[in-house]
């Protein structure tokens, strides 16, 4: 199971370090490794919500997402994404913008960080928007009732999860922006980003998990192969394979990922030059941690470990929001990323011991009601 999940993220990883090493020597084998590190403790939260929508998609849409979606995350938003903001922002041509990436990464750097506001402003209103949409959704487990209960009971407000972002995209353009203008179209661009994909999505989700693919094929002769993977999916705990996304919605679904990502890497890349500013180093060790998080997203599917420990889509939702102010905050004020993964991985680690605890008493409990009817069927007898 580890090494048809991991395989992948293996290789990757010992052909990206055995490529640092000869571009930068020990120096850069060294720093690939951190930034690989890095990357995987920042975007840990994002395997888990990733995990979460991949188990709604069809197994070709779970395919697309790992092989296309990883070339996208890999070499698109580690490599070609930070080029492509410098040509915008410094009105370079793409070959200029990599020759300065090379030769002068100093002003490669200040290219991007002059950049950062409004690619925070989008990607943190993007996250803004997944973290309320889900807090303000009454959930059959609540991971902290005495929160999450008055969030969800104000939460039937319509389109309060619009008003409260949009509020919060005001206050920090107004207060804290150098360029109030530039941040607000950013982060209403992230906003209706998230409410259009978002919205596609379930619009051909369809209800009641009809197959919406492309071509409307509803054989009788694929019912004996859908009910055995609909009872393979009720055996590992996940939705019936019925329900799963294909089609438009899957592909929409995978839109949303990678969205999704993007939002999650722009904090990664523009935090990464804080360790180095050689392009090439940000994206080798950048990339290996990319690999790992989508074999992490898929260990969590094929686990079902969602399913198992049931707060670690809560935690990894309150680490989005986290990381999402985070990343509002840091238009005006750096916020060091140790506190941005900090948060993150705390808040996840402490959903997944509430997990632990949760199923642990539950095992308890049905112990105790299973010994009590047995003694109870002992005395009548």
């Amino acid at each position: 199971m580890i090494l048809r999940t991991f395989g992948w993220s293996f290789g990757v990883t010992a052909l990206g370090l055995v490529a640092a090493l000869l571009y930068g020597g020990p120096a850069g084998l060294a720093l690939v490794a951190v930034l690989a590190i890095l990357e995987i403790s920042l975007s840990f939260d994002n395997a888990v919500v990733n995990a979460k929508v991949l188990d709604r998609m069809s197994p070709f849409w779970q395919k697309i997402f790992l092989t296309i979606g990883i070339a996208i995350a890999v070499f698109g938003m580690r490599l070609v994404f930070p080029l492509v903001i410098v040509v915008i922002t410094a009105g370079l041509g793409p070959i200029e913008a990599f020759d300065l990436a090379l030769n002068e990464p100093d002003k490669y750097h200040h290219a991007m960080e002059s950049a950062y506001p409004t690619i925070a402003a989008f990607g943190g209103m993007f996250l803004m928007m997944l973290f309320l949409d889900f807090v303000f959704e009454d959930h059959a487990h609540k991971w902290l009732p005495w929160l999450e209960r008055p969030l969800a009971s104000i939460g039937k407000l319509d389109q309060l999860s619009v008003v409260v972002a949009g509020g919060a995209l005001a206050l920090v353009a107004g207060l804290w922006a150098k360029d109030p203008g530039d941040v607000m179209i950013a982060g209403v661009l992230g906003m209706v980003t998230y409410i259009l994909v978002n919205g596609l999505g379930e619009l051909f989700s369809g209800a009641g998990g009809i197959d919406l693919d492309d071509d409307g094929d509803d054989d009788d002769d694929d019912d004996g192969a859908e009910g055995e993977r609909a009872a393979e999916a009720e055996r590992r705990g996940g939705p019936s394979q019925l329900a799963l996304a294909t089609g438009k919605a899957g592909f929409f679904l995978f839109l949303y990922l990678e969205v999704l990502d993007a939002s999650f890497s722009f904090d990664g890349v523009i935090g990464a030059f804080a360790i180095s500013t050689d392009p090439i180093v940000i994206a080798l060790g950048l990339g290996i941690g990319a690999m790992y998080i989508r074999s992490l997203t898929v260990f969590l599917v094929r686990k079902g470990t969602l399913h198992e420990y049931v707060y670690l889509e809560h935690g990894a939702h309150w680490a989005i929001g986290a990381l999402a102010t985070c990343m509002l905050i840091s238009i005006a004020h750096h916020v060091p990323e140790w506190i941005t993964g900090g948060l993150g991985a705390g808040l996840i680690i402490a959903a997944f011991v509430s997990s632990v605890v949760r199923n642990r008493n539950a095992g308890d409990a049905e112990e105790t009601a299973s010994g009590e009817d047995k003694q109870l069927h002992s005395s009548r007898v």
